[in-house]
């Protein structure tokens, strides 16, 4: 991997346009779509995780969707390797890497060039430390994390249990702080990224039509084809944002309406979280609001990159 080869990031919030500008942007400049969406990589989740269809997919080539099962996992690690794969074989046939999402761990690890842990997820380990949590507290959870890894305890809000729970796993599995392992090196590429935003609520109306939509075009049927395939709804593919409520719908414990609402409200918290990976203020993304700026000015500002222009 060269320093002087260029990447392009195309990042945003859900719902904003990355998907239809990313197609527009791989055909003006000769270039391929890296999928940086953690729920994309699994086959049979096509609405609920709004993949690009059939017909998208004919018009660019994408790479990283479709590769897994919802029965299995992949790590951040397994992804990056994926995604540093994917990059090289584009570069190598000439093109122009795209890679986009709204995943901000999958995007950084690549960009920022991670050195992630490879430590797989361990199972039994982890529900031993979730029920840690749940027995004696989210804060006792991670005064354990902050006294074996002082670095991985400041940097986790002790109400983040999840994350509590995979650095610990790490140090575990490993014998080393999560932290330690978790070392950053410089980006392998010359990194142009690219935000994409819209106003909070025209945002906030672009998911309402979009869950709509996925109604419409059947989500409910899906999940129901995906339980029937003996997929349950504890397995990690099915926390994706709209299946958890569309389950529930289906056990009888909402509505329709009131599943349709909460997807929407889950969906609307999602963004607010995504705006702490990619933040307007970051000074390393350039930002265009897709409610003033064209397809084309976009492009032309990836072109004079790539000449080198500021």
């Amino acid at each position: 991997m060269s320093e002087h080869l260029p990447l392009v990031a195309i990042v945003g919030p859900t719902a904003v346009g990355k998907t239809a500008l990313a197609i527009r942007l791989a055909q003006e400049l000769d270039g391929e779509i890296v999928s940086a969406d953690s729920r994309q990589v699994y086959r049979y989740m096509d609405i609920g995780t709004a993949k690009p269809t059939y017909a998208e997919r004919q018009q660019t080539r994408h790479h990283l969707i479709d590769i897994l099962d919802p029965g299995q996992t992949l790590t951040l690690a397994e992804f990056q390797a994926a995604a540093y794969s994917a990059i090289d074989g584009i570069h190598r046939a000439g093109r122009l890497p795209l890679l986009v999402g709204g995943t901000g761990q999958y995007v950084r690890a690549i960009i920022e060039g991670w050195n992630v842990p490879p430590v797989a997820p361990l199972p039994a380990l982890r529900a031993d430390l979730e029920s840690f949590a749940d027995i004696y507290s989210s804060l006792a959870l991670h005064q354990w994390l902050a006294t074996v890894d002082p670095a991985s305890g400041a940097a986790t809000d002790y109400r983040n249990v999840r994350r509590a729970v995979r650095a610990l796993e790490v140090y575990i599995a490993s014998g080393q702080p999560f932290s330690q392992l978790r070392v950053r090196r410089a980006p392998p590429y010359r990194v142009l990224q690219i935000g994409l935003t819209r106003p909070r609520d025209r945002l906030y109306e672009r998911v309402d039509r979009r869950v709509d939509e996925m109604i419409g075009a059947g989500l409910v049927t899906e999940v129901e084809r995906l339980l029937g395939q003996g997929y349950t709804a504890e397995m990690p593919a099915l926390s994706s944002l709209g299946y958890p409520q569309i389950v529930a719908y289906l056990r009888h414990e909402l509505t329709l309406m009131e599943a349709i609402a909460e997807i929407k409200r889950a969906t609307r918290r999602f963004i607010r979280h995504q705006a702490n990976w990619f933040r307007l203020s970051d000074p390393a993304i350039c930002w265009f609001d897709l409610e003033t700026a064209r397809a084309e000015d976009v492009v032309d500002f990836i072109r004079g990159w790539l000449r080198g222009e500021a």
